[in-house]
């Protein structure tokens, strides 16, 4: 035990480095995959031929496919096309697309909660119906797919690990530098895990809270009922 104080401690600036790293790679992958996830949500739900065959595609790609895999095909693929990212932007994108993907379904299944009757009115009083959609519909179809949304964040924050293998220095990245020099993998490990589990624990938390804050009182019947 004393041993692995001794390890947590003396690396313990690189380890927080890396959950630097790991905590921004989260926040700008939910960031992109919200945009992406709105965009796509809508098309599938209320876009044309084209755009819904286009959202569709998006969404069974990448919920179809390992974020791994997608990672490897933005790294080594796109130099092939002439387009050379950094590793950090090569993540970004992977995390991004691939959030963006699972984020579209829990907004369409919040939209197709909202009852048949809120398009209706929104119409009714003289909006259209891209209008209705924005200022009546998506206002409350986002706070109702909160509670499902909130294992976004902690799924994507515990997949940031996989870009360690792209160089990207994260927590992972980190542990494994520090296993390197130190002979000592499980400590390395141990202390990253903890890290880890401190993170999930504080964002699980925060989401909780959000969720708490976003209800919508009276509405959960009415979304049971549509």
């Amino acid at each position: 035990m004393s041993a692995f104080l001794e390890l947590f401690l003396r690396f313990l600036p690189d380890l927080l480095s890396g959950a630097g790293m790991t905590l921004l790679l989260t926040a700008e992958g939910l960031t992109a995959g919200f945009v992406l996830g709105l965009l796509a949500a809508l098309g599938r739900t209320y876009g044309g031929k084209l755009w819904r065959s286009v959202s569709i595609a998006y969404i069974e790609l990448f919920r179809g496919t390992p974020l791994l895999m997608q990672v490897f095909m933005l790294y080594y693929g796109l130099p092939g096309l002439g387009i050379t990212l950094s590793r950090e932007w090569v993540a970004f994108l992977a995390l991004g697309l691939n959030s963006g993907a699972y984020q579209a379904e829990y907004l369409r299944g919040s939209i197709l909660a909202i009852g048949e009757g809120q398009m209706l009115a929104g119409r009714a009083i003289g909006l259209s119906r891209w209008a209705t959609i924005f200022h009546i519909i998506l206002p409350q179809a986002i706070r109702l797919a909160i509670p499902a949304w909130a294992n976004e964040p902690v799924s994507l924050l515990k997949s940031t690990a996989v870009v360690f293998l792209i160089a990207v220095p994260e927590l992972m990245a980190k542990a494994k530098a520090i296993a390197a020099k130190t002979y000592d993998p499980i400590g390395s490990y141990l202390a990253a895990a903890l890290i880890y589990l401190v993170m999930v624990y504080l964002l699980d938390a925060l989401m909780k809270w959000s969720e708490s804050k976003a209800v919508i009182p009276g509405f959960e019947s009415e979304a049971k009922r549509a």
